[in-house]
């Protein structure tokens, strides 16, 4: 198969697989960014890392893992870029939307009471409750954060005694 072939089949798996998984790209660049215009440079962002770290792609992970592991890790990157310049934002004034039957002021104001719990948080661990609420087991975001499995368990629950001093002090 001619160079040009096999580059040509490579970029329509890639392209096939961040379909498929993008929201896994979102979600990350929600969690990390204050603006859409942020959220969108990280997408570009984690997007050009994917591109470059794909021919490494050895499919001994799932690829959505895989594209965990490389998101997160080129957020925090970005993250802490970000960080060593002034930040002016006022993080107070995120609201985060969430879909419900029935509108439960209530329920949103523990929401964002758990976020802004989740924003004090560091970049690290930050990263295990995102994947911790989008329901990977252990083994899973053991895998992708490069920790063993007995780690994450520690962190989540310390993290979790963490958060519940922070909402409740």
């Amino acid at each position: 198969m001619p160079t040009t072939e096999i580059q040509k089949t490579l970029e329509h798996q890639f392209v096939s697989e961040l379909e498929l998984h993008q929201n896994i790209v979102h979600k990350v660049c929600t969690l990390y960014t204050k603006d859409k215009e942020a959220h969108n440079d990280l997408f570009q962002e984690i997007t050009i890392q994917l591109w470059k770290a794909y021919p490494k792609f050895r499919g001994e992970a799932k690829f959505s893992t895989w594209m965990y592991r490389v998101a997160l890790n080129t957020a925090i990157t970005q993250y802490r870029k970000s960080k060593k310049k002034v930040d002016t934002y006022d993080y107070d004034s995120v609201i985060f939307k969430v879909k419900t039957e029935e509108y439960d002021p209530t329920e949103e104001q523990q929401l964002q009471l758990m976020y802004s719990a989740i924003r004090e948080l560091g970049d690290i661990d930050k990263a295990l409750v995102f994947l911790y609420l989008e329901d990977k087991d252990y083994r899973e975001i053991a895998e992708t954060l490069g920790i063993t499995e007995v780690n994450a368990r520690v962190k989540m629950n310390r993290i979790k005694t963490k958060l519940r001093t922070i909402i409740n002090p």
